[in-house]
């Protein structure tokens, strides 16, 4: 049984509350205590729904209080799914055969079950995705509630897809429950380690050298595409990139940096420091497996303990990552990149994907890095 041994990551109830929230037309039921409510409630900012079990309940079932709940959220047009947690698991409750008679989405994931990124992947398997071969446009894969990029990242691919001249197919997981039965053929990522493996896979998008492969296999696919607006911008903004940080490295040395994040989102993270700021990149730390194409040190990460191990080894100056790894060497220049991101205000919602997330990105590194180095007194 695979278990969840990484406190500076959620657990995969929590991945599979985010993969089902993600779909207009489903209401997310959390069995399980208050606190297994309020976690990924305050977490992923969706309007779960909870049993709230007691301490009577554990004891005697909580069978009457699931059906209770169930039967006051279920609306026309709706379908209740049900993400049971740690206690109804641990007690050996029969849930599936509590919801036999009804119309209802269990996903068995407990957070002793794994990690967030299996609770997700469960999830979604539980709505048995299919691929409608008539289905116009090019799916956007990756996508969760739990990501502050998300938002940004969907808004930013629509409006490249856009200006090629196609559609948004079928939105993993942002979208509505009908479309996850009518998917395009066709499918672009934004985050690998939540692939949804719908569709044929083009690509991902993060960074410029990522993105103007995948839309050359676009052009390749789709003869009504009309890609070369797209590889324009992406030309375009690339040079933006490039002469701003070479005015930045006429004035500074490159940072030495260490990455924190999602393995896909290090990854490019890690990638476009080494390219444009000629930046040391002193480890890549992952929540995720590593992937094998990142090509510097790499290793999962699992506890605060060996993150601030690793920052006081490498000694950097650029810290990328999550409210976890800033306060660890609160000297540096900080960018955050993954969740969690606390004592900021977040109105809006940038993109880490397409073109404007690598110029949203490195303008936050160049920003941070300047203020860092306005900072440090001339004696040091």
């Amino acid at each position: 049984m695979p278990e969840c041994t990484n406190p500076l990551w959620p657990c995969a109830m929590t991945g599979a509350a985010a993969a089902l929230a993600g779909f207009d037309g489903i209401t997310v039921v959390i069995h399980g205590s208050s606190g297994c409510y309020y976690y990924p409630a305050t977490l992923l900012h969706a309007p779960l729904q909870g049993t709230f079990i007691m301490e009577e309940e554990v004891v005697f079932g909580s069978e009457k209080r699931l059906l209770e709940v169930i039967g006051e959220v279920s609306t026309p047009g709706t379908r209740v799914a049900v993400v049971t947690t740690c206690v109804p698991s641990v007690i050996g409750e029969d849930v599936r055969g509590m919801l036999a008679s009804h119309d209802v989405i269990l996903v068995d994931s407990p957070g002793i079950f794994g990690d967030f990124e299996s609770g997700y992947h469960k999830a979604l398997g539980s709505l048995a995705p299919r691929v409608d071969d008539q289905a116009p446009g090019i799916n956007i894969d990756g996508v969760c509630l739990f990501d502050p990029f998300s938002a940004g990242n969907v808004r930013e691919l629509t409006r490249l897809l856009n200006n090629a001249g196609l559609d948004v197919s079928t939105v993993f997981c942002a979208d509505t429950l009908q479309k996850v039965s009518h998917a395009s053929p066709l499918t672009i990522g934004t985050n690998s380690d939540l692939a949804s493996g719908v569709g044929r896979m083009l690509g991902g998008t993060l960074g410029f050298h990522q993105l103007r492969d995948t839309f050359e296999k676009i052009g390749d696919r789709e003869d009504r595409a009309n890609i070369g607006p797209v590889l324009q911008e992406i030309a375009h903004k690339e040079e933006h990139v490039i002469q701003a940080c070479d005015k930045y490295l006429r004035r500074f040395d490159p940072p030495r940096a260490v990455v924190f994040g999602w393995a896909s989102y290090a990854g490019f993270a890690a990638s476009a420091l080494k390219t444009y700021l000629d930046a040391d990149i002193a480890c890549v730390g992952t929540r995720t497996p590593v992937l094998p194409d990142i090509p510097f040190r790499s290793e999962q990460v699992n506890s605060l303990s060996r993150v601030r191990e690793l920052v006081s080894e490498c000694r950097p100056d650029l810290v990328i990552g999550s409210s976890f790894e800033r306060p660890v060497k609160p000297d540096a220049a900080f960018v955050g990149l993954t969740p969690p991101l606390r004592g900021k205000v977040r109105l809006s919602s940038p993109p880490i994907a397409g073109t404007e997330g690598t110029l949203y990105f490195m303008e936050g590194v160049l920003n941070a890095c300047m203020d860092r180095n306005r900072n440090i007194p001339t004696s040091a």
